[in-house]
């Protein structure tokens, strides 16, 4: 499809992936090509690992190559299953290894009737490492965690692997630096106690970010401290910036390069922030109020110079930052509100959790009821939208995370089912379904769902719900 590709639209520069060959090393993925020639690999076919959120770019593309084109008809091949317990954290696949968090309940405790309460409940947070052709445990890191959030189903953010380090952030602000070979702590903070940080009402979410020698974290903290980088062999604190007031938000934070410089992208609960990712100085600032806080989404640079963001209340937004300086191209005339979220009242998208794709000219994003939708990327004006590969039919939250690979589409909805499918500015055409997993999760207004993002790795998606991780085969 023409303007897929995110080099084209501006897509994150750095890079933290590793080919499955240890003479590579750390080449970007667009040198491949070359050194397969010059290696003299027989394989055609790229592999590639998926060590951190949205993937080795931090994107959210899946850039292998030999992967199925339609499912056989009882689905792709199970590889295996492995029992788990709770949680919205997706994978990290990393150096033939799954990083996964998860958080099992202490004795005679249970999770509140009432998904919104933010009773006390004691349990534990782990990291397990696992095998990533067997699934066999390999190694589990464990502490307490009493959970005071919304939603208190498990870890939300997916592990960070860079090298011999795995970075870890749990729902309550507990921090680890652990070694990859045994889950040994090498260093640790707690937002809540050391930086008097402001716990989210659903839990700290926003994925921590390796850049360089330091490891950039939304804290929320107090006294200026609401981003702070941390050296990330030793924990120590680098730089901190910007004072948050209140629940500081979700949303994680990227590096773009934009007019020949690198900015940190911060979104928060009041504003879009570009700092300099070094110092943590302000390059800009706009103002934005988010209602609930909820910035969940990954900001999308496109153009190379435009920040595209949606938010579940207040819609969307697109900068031009051309100039050094936000300018609007165009807003959400959301105004927020129960009201605003209901499908007739929505114009163009109002996602709550999956990061958007954009290819060309063209958003294509999941809005506030399950909507799958097409909007015009210099207008917002909506273009078609359908309920097909959700639930079917208008559902409050419905879900779907899309992964763009070649020319089509992935999408895990929240019913457990992987879809293939096409999108274009003229419509969505489904290619082919399967059941992968069961929904086990009965938060989100009674009904059953998977709220955790695939990691696609080595030909193979590796995807969690409540009880289980299955990784299943999508090789061609």
């Amino acid at each position: 499809m023409p303007g897929m590709s995110p080099e084209r639209n501006g897509g994150p520069a750095r890079i933290i992936t590793r080919a499955r060959l240890p003479f590579l090393g750390a080449f970007p993925v667009k040198n491949l090509p070359v050194l397969a020639v010059l290696a003299g690999l027989a394989a055609p076919a790229f592999a590639d690992d998926w060590p951190q959120w949205l993937g080795p770019k931090r994107d959210g593309y899946w850039r292998e190559t030999g992967i199925v084109d339609s499912f056989p008809k009882d689905g792709p091949p199970v590889l295996w299953r492995q029992p788990v317990g709770m949680g919205y954290a997706g994978p990290a696949v990393a150096g033939g290894k799954i990083f996964l968090p998860d958080r099992y309940l202490a004795d005679g405790e249970n999770n509140p009737a009432n998904a919104f309460a933010k009773t006390a409940v004691k349990g534990k947070e782990r990291v397990q490492c696992l095998d990533e052709k067997t699934g066999k445990p390999l190694w589990k890191f464990d502490y307490d965690s009493e959970y005071r959030i919304s939603y208190a189903a498990g870890p939300r953010c997916t592990p960070t692997v860079d090298g011999d380090e795995l970075y870890h952030l749990g729902a309550m602000g507990d921090f680890y630096c652990l070694k990859v070979s045994d889950g040994s702590v090498v260093w640790e903070k707690h937002f809540l106690k050391d930086y008097e940080a402001t716990l989210p009402v659903w839990g700290f979410s926003s994925h921590p970010l390796v850049d360089g020698d330091q490891i950039i974290c939304l804290v929320g903290g107090a006294g200026g401290k609401g981003v702070v980088s941390f050296d990330k062999k030793t924990g120590k604190e680098k730089w901190a910036a910007l004072t948050i007031n209140n629940d500081p938000g979700y949303s994680p934070p990227v590096i773009f390069e934009i007019n020949g410089k690198r900015e940190l992208i911060m979104w928060h609960t009041h504003a879009v922030v570009s700092l300099n990712p070094e110092s943590g100085k302000k390059n800009w600032q706009y103002d934005w109020e988010i209602q609930s806080a909820l910035t969940a989404p990954t900001p999308r640079l496109v153009n190379k110079t435009q920040l595209f963001f949606s938010s579940f209340y207040n819609g969307s937004l697109l900068l031009d930052v051309s100039s050094g300086s936000p300018k609007v191209i165009w807003k959400s005339k959301s105004k927020g509100g129960q009201a605003a979220v209901m499908p007739d009242n929505t114009v163009d998208l109002h996602s709550i959790m999956p990061t958007p794709v954009i290819a060309g000219d063209h958003i294509y994003g999941v809005c506030s009821y399950g909507e799958l939708r097409c909007l015009e990327l210099q207008t917002g004006k909506r273009v078609w939208m359908t309920h097909e590969p959700i639930a079917g039919k208008s559902v409050r939250w419905g879900n779907a995370f899309i992964t763009p690979h070649e020319d089509r589409y992935f999408l895990f909805n929240e019913q457990g089912e992987l879809l293939i499918a096409k999108f274009t500015p003229q419509g969505y055409t489904e290619v082919s379904r399967a059941k992968i997993l069961e929904p086990t999760n009965k938060m989100a207004l009674g009904r059953p769902v998977v709220w955790s993002h695939p990691a696609y790795a080595n030909k193979t998606m590796y995807v969690r719900n409540d009880k289980e991780l299955v990784a299943v085969s999508l090789k061609k």
